[in-house]
């Protein structure tokens, strides 16, 4: 047998159990998802064209191996696109990654040491904890309310660590568009303070932005990156949100000093280029504004449908409603566990992830009365369907 104390430090805590069940491939038919951020199927756009001239006009293209930059023509396009939104980049400042996911571990790489502290929401995405983690972050928490991340509560928190004679985090990771798991929206002045607050303390700030274009009502907020004066701004974008999760091509857009540096950081040879040239030809088609809009009306109405059945199906709960995005997520009045209840709603068919689990902190402080509802992969029927088995698990624990 293969002894732990052969593994590396970062693998020995590992599990050595199979992850659990998670696509929706996997599940029954009378399961109803509202775990992960998976795309309406009804959504996914039909590609075989753009995929067919990439593999005829484009061959030599794109069965080769990819710059590692990513293909210029992409990196091109998509400055353009952000420069649209108040940016000033060239092809220089992006680089192509297989979804921003990997986008956050060339991030961590590039910038944390073991022991490094970083600062986070409290709640943050879940699926970033564990790469901080696996990259040996010390977490800063800090909290948020309706209008994003409490920029006085994380100057105080800085005051406090310098006080104390401790390094200056590494970096502050955010997601100020319809923030997972919260939903909310942070307000262009919490951004401008945030900035100026990361810019005077010589802060990088790590902007996730992956639902940026999924957006229902209100005006657009200023992207971070378009707030940037320093350079000290790292943007992470991505294609899964908007167009489709399996296409797996992100970005990350930063100084082309910091670029350079990443790319020697990659491992993989380079992100698909076939994929890359689908995706170039798809965004620059009269189909893609086409798309946007359907994919805005259509989760729009889900969102509606979702809060509508949460409202009557689990009274007591306070729900935040989004403005755009995936996802909802609920306070549950006391004595209510969300650990319980998700794990009590699976067994009634019902899958979705207890608000505990996007916390990095760990014992006693983690809030457990809240969990996050994904309203994107569910029809309408299975929304109402699924909250009303969700509200009666509910209701059997609040009495």
């Amino acid at each position: 047998m293969f002894s732990d104390n052969r593994l590396a430090r970062r693998a020995r805590t590992l599990s050595t159990q199979m992850p659990a069940p998670h696509f929706p491939s996997e599940f029954g038919e009378q399961t109803i998802l509202f775990d992960s951020g998976f795309a309406a199927p009804q959504l996914l756009p039909d590609l075989a064209a753009h995929a067919a001239n990439a593999l005829t006009a484009h061959r030599d293209e794109v069965l080769q191996y990819a710059s590692g930059r990513g293909q210029p023509y992409l990196r091109e396009w998509l400055a353009t696109w952000m420069n649209s939104d108040g940016c000033a980049l060239t092809s220089d400042h992006i680089l192509v990654t297989n979804g921003a996911k990997q986008g956050i571990d060339l991030v961590c790489r590039l910038l944390l040491d073991e022991g490094d502290a970083i600062v986070v929401t409290a709640p943050t995405y879940f699926t970033a904890i564990p790469i901080f983690r696996h990259h040996g972050a010390e977490f800063i928490e800090i909290g948020q309310d309706a209008h994003g991340l409490d920029v006085d509560a994380l100057a105080s928190a800085l005051d406090a660590r310098s006080a104390a004679g401790k390094a200056p985090p590494k970096f502050i990771y955010n997601i100020p568009e319809f923030h997972n798991p919260t939903g909310a929206t942070m307000s262009a002045e919490r951004r401008a303070a945030l900035v100026a607050l990361a810019e005077a303390r010589d802060i990088p700030i790590l902007e996730d932005s992956p639902y940026r274009r999924v957006r229902f009502e209100g005006p657009d907020e200023p992207l971070l990156k378009a707030l940037d004066r320093s350079g000290n701004i790292l943007h992470l974008g991505t294609f899964s949100k908007l167009v489709a999760p399996g296409l797996r091509i992100g970005w990350v857009a930063a100084e082309p000093a910091l670029i350079a540096r990443m790319i020697q950081l990659k491992s993989e040879g380079g992100s698909s280029p076939l994929i890359q040239r689908i995706i170039y030809d798809f965004a620059r088609s009269d189909a893609f504004p086409a798309h946007i809009a359907r994919v805005q009306t259509a989760y729009c109405e889900r969102r509606d449908a979702i809060i509508a059945a949460v409202k009557h199906e689990l009274p007591g709960t306070l729900i935040a409603i989004p403005d755009g995005g995936y996802y909802v997520w609920l306070t549950l009045p006391l004595p209510v566990d969300g650990d319980v209840l998700a794990a009590k709603a699976g067994e009634a068919g019902v899958h979705l992830i207890a608000g505990s689990r996007f916390f990095a902190g760990s014992g006693a402080g983690v809030p457990r009365n809240h969990v996050r509802l994904a309203f994107s992969f569910a029809t309408a029927e299975q929304i109402a369907e699924g909250v009303a088995r969700l509200g009666a698990v509910y209701r059997s624990m609040a009495g």
